[in-house]
């Protein structure tokens, strides 16, 4: 892969993950003084507000005012508006929040910004999720964390050495920082925990789901509604601490 140019624009996409911030933070360290680098966040309106507290306190780290950047079709960044607008919620090649809210909303921003270069949280664990997305997505994405070796662990500890407290649905034992009832998600490990730790969620994706047609849990290799799933209910344990949820979600909660 060529490397920058001097005066290239780059643009990091925050997640409000800290993998994500660590990134911003080691592209500001090797190219801030020779590139122009933005950093960007697509906000949801279903993730947890404190991810919003976080996503200040990482602005006070990096030294950086984070650009906020929408879909103008979807002005609320509400899932469960696209939801009811798609009258579908997931399947195995995505969901359509992620399509109208990250990637129809990073396209918009480029359209208007075009970024010579993409920097994304993947981690030193996550060569073969950089590379797929390098071989799928954009060819001009900068394997900054993995470059420098730097684990999803690693992420924590620079974080926690700087004082900044990692976002609340991280320290509930969620798998990362995306919103809460992720409609990917198919464990009933997971969905139990939603119901568990957000009852009020749960109740809603159950509702939502049971009049659009959606199955979100998988029991036994079945497709059930969530309103039909056991609060005792288990499948694999949560991973903890996974990649998080930047613009182009996968499924990694089986």
């Amino acid at each position: 892969m060529n490397t920058p140019a001097p005066q290239d624009l780059i643009v990091v996409w925050f997640s409000c993950g800290a993998a994500s911030a660590v990134a911003a933070k080691k592209t500001i360290e090797k190219f801030g003084g020779s590139n122009e680098i933005k950093i960007v966040n697509n906000p949801v309106a279903e993730e947890d507000a404190d991810n919003r507290r976080f996503l200040k306190d990482v602005e006070i780290w990096l030294g950086r005012k984070i650009e906020i950047a929408t879909n103008s079709k979807y002005p609320s960044c509400s899932a469960v508006e696209v939801w009811k607008d798609r009258k579908f919620m997931s399947s195995p090649q995505g969901a359509p929040c992620t399509m109208e809210l990250k990637k129809h909303a990073r396209q918009q921003w480029e359209a208007n910004n075009k970024p010579d270069w993409h920097v994304l949280g993947f981690t030193y664990d996550e060569i073969n999720r950089y590379e797929r997305f390098v071989l799928t997505e954009r060819p001009n994405t900068l394997p900054v964390l993995i470059d420098q070796k730097i684990s999803k662990q690693r992420c924590f500890e620079i974080l926690a050495a700087a004082d900044i407290e990692l976002p609340r649905v991280y320290r509930l034992g969620y798998p990362n920082a995306n919103c809460i009832g992720c409609v990917k998600a198919n464990s009933p490990t997971y969905w139990n925990h939603v119901r568990k730790h957000h009852p009020d969620v749960f109740e809603a994706r159950a509702a939502q789901s049971r009049e659009i047609g959606a199955k979100l849990a998988r029991v036994n290799n079945k497709r059930i509604f969530l309103d039909e799933l056991h609060p005792r209910q288990k499948g694999r344990p949560m991973k903890q601490f996974s990649l998080d949820c930047g613009i182009f979600c996968e499924e990694n909660f089986s």
